[in-house]
């Protein structure tokens, strides 16, 4: 069973040229942000990066300090388990189950027979899809 809990994340939108992205994850480093996750894709034009950090408090004072912009505080969810044949199934079945829509998934395994997945659901079902998978 995969350990699924829910993660905050904030938002910003970058000019999409080489050396943005690696730019922004510099200026966190040096702040000594941690990051669960980071996620980006085109966005009319530029692009848009989600940052998951570890630390919310701390996450918004580097962002601030390096004067980035970021959005309000958005909710996602963060699962984490051993891969294997049919990893996501079974978190999938249960929001299927509770009639819960999936607005974006990415997973990927991470080595040493291990997976994650970030998943995002919309604002009005984050209660119900936490109680559906009993995330934390």
């Amino acid at each position: 069973m995969a350990g699924i809990r829910k993660v905050k994340y904030y938002t910003t939108k970058v000019s999409q040229r080489p050396g943005a992205g690696a730019g922004l994850l510099a200026a966190l480093k040096r702040a000594g942000v941690n990051l669960l996750a980071f996620h980006g894709f085109p966005e009319r034009g530029g692009a848009q990066v989600d940052f998951f950090p570890q630390n919310g408090a701390r996450f918004r004072r580097a962002a601030a300090s390096a004067g980035l912009r970021v959005s309000k505080r958005k909710t996602a969810f963060l699962a984490q388990g051993a891969d294997r044949v049919g990893a996501l199934s079974g978190t999938l079945g249960r929001l299927a189950a509770a009639k819960i829509n999936l607005v974006a998934l990415s997973a990927v395994t991470a080595g040493k027979g291990r997976y994650g997945m970030l998943f995002w659901v919309k604002p009005k079902d984050v209660a119900r899809a936490a109680r559906a998978l009993r995330a934390r």
